[in-house]
């Protein structure tokens, strides 16, 4: 962990919500509504934010699945994510997700005239849009977790152990 904390709190809580409270919470009410008012679909949401998971390195992020309405993913989507140029388990929106996650993290100048054909032949406008702010709001705020080191102390709700 590189930044100190009082013994006995909560590390995303406290570097979240009481560090910087006008930045922190602000960052939160961000966070938390890509997950609670997105309209995408949720393989495409999963495949999105579990490449920038992969590729920020967060460990928390990676573990977590985001569940709607009691449904998540299915076991070895991640793995999927990871190979989602040829996985058969992908349909074309979910493909495209992973590819502009992966791009929009890695090289979002060279996002050509080919590619936004390809999105916008999938993808409306308002959901290209959507789905950007999703993206960013992932690669900064897990990447503060890792870079941090937030994500190796950090509990998946449910009381899972940490990493």
């Amino acid at each position: 962990m590189i930044v100190d904390l009082p013994e006995g709190v909560d590390p995303i809580m406290h570097v979240w919500g009481e560090m910087v409270p006008h930045i922190g919470v602000a960052a939160s009410r961000f966070s938390m509504s890509v997950y609670e008012h997105s309209t995408l679909g949720l393989r495409e949401f999963e495949a999105a934010r579990l490449r920038i998971a992969q590729i920020n390195g967060c460990l928390f992020c990676q573990d977590w699945r985001t569940e709607r309405a009691g449904a998540t993913v299915e076991d070895g989507f991640a793995e999927a994510v990871e190979q989602w140029r040829t996985t058969p388990a992908f349909d074309d929106r979910t493909r495209l997700a992973a590819e502009y996650a992966e791009r929009y993290a890695l090289d979002h100048e060279g996002l050509d005239e080919g590619f936004w054909t390809r999105m916008k032949a999938e993808y409306s406008d308002r959901e290209i849009v959507e789905l950007s702010m999703c993206l960013g709001s992932w690669l900064a705020f897990g990447r503060l977790n890792h870079v941090l080191g937030l994500d190796a102390e950090c509990v998946l709700p449910g009381g899972l152990a940490k990493h």
